[in-house]
């Protein structure tokens, strides 16, 4: 079975293939501090009782990254590995003024987006992560480009600490858009306006597609990322969830390289 490690600043999500299938996915905390040997156990724990036939990881954490290298040298030595880094096979063009500043997440997911959804017009990527990832793909799968804003946590965190009498609340659809109590209206200002932010940068987008892409049948816009599901539903724009999008992508890119 192929284990892929999506690495991201906030968790870090794997999950078991066996051929196309996605068998088992795990999300956990990362932890910049964690020692290869620290890693390894937790690995192992969660693949126990699996066999594994290949490995393939990306990672926006340096100092994980680091140490999973150490990891695989001490302990997957045997296993197949991709690990995704400039030189690696991926079959995206990066169509963009340093492609060494796009990071290895967004390269597997726009893969990964144009495999899936594709075949008949550009592709968006909205990646609801530590920021919120906006990635562009182009009729013939191109990284275009995009955009970045903070995450809807990061948000909250700092709304929480630079005003006094405001406070980190639970993050789930409140009665009405019209919050009657401070929580509601925190909820509502946060769901509410995230939507609306990735609807609004979505369609500016799209505009600029429809001029460059005249003859595409349609722009599929696809949601990932772990906090996607507070804003399914309340977004006009996103077409499609694909929970699982990076971890798809790993898989891609491990089977070209093999």
């Amino acid at each position: 079975m192929l284990l892929t490690v999506d690495v991201g600043n906030t968790n870090t999500v794997l999950g078991l293939f066996e051929g196309e299938r996605l068998v088992q996915s795990w999300r956990v905390k990362t932890d910049p501090r964690d020692t290869a040997d620290e890693l390894w156990l937790l690995y192992r724990s969660l693949i126990d009782g699996f066999e594994l036939t290949g490995l393939a990881v990306c990672s926006t954490v340096p100092a994980v990254l680091r140490e999973l290298r150490t990891m695989i040298t001490n302990y997957l030595s045997d296993i197949p590995t991709t690990i995704i880094e400039p030189g690696v096979k991926t079959g995206v063009p990066l169509l963009v003024d340093n492609p060494k500043e796009i990071g290895a997440d967004r390269i597997v997911n726009t893969l990964a987006a144009h495999s899936l959804y594709g075949k008949n017009g550009p592709c968006i990527v909205v990646d609801f992560g530590t920021s919120t990832n906006l990635d562009v793909v182009s009729p013939k799968g191109e990284f275009l480009g995009g955009a970045l804003a903070a995450g809807i946590e990061i948000s909250v965190d700092a709304l929480a600490q630079r005003a006094a009498q405001l406070r980190k609340v639970e993050l789930v659809l409140p009665r009405s858009v019209i919050g009657k109590n401070t929580v509601e209206a925190l909820q509502s200002g946060t769901i509410y306006g995230f939507a609306g932010q990735v609807d609004g940068l979505v369609n500016r987008i799209i505009e600029v597609l429809d001029a460059d892409y005249p003859g595409s049948e349609e722009i599929s816009v696809i949601a990932t990322g772990g906090l996607a599901p507070l804003v399914l539903g309340i977004s006009e724009t996103l077409d499609y969830h694909e929970p699982d999008l990076t971890l798809i992508g790993l898989r891609l890119v491990h089977e070209r390289n093999r």
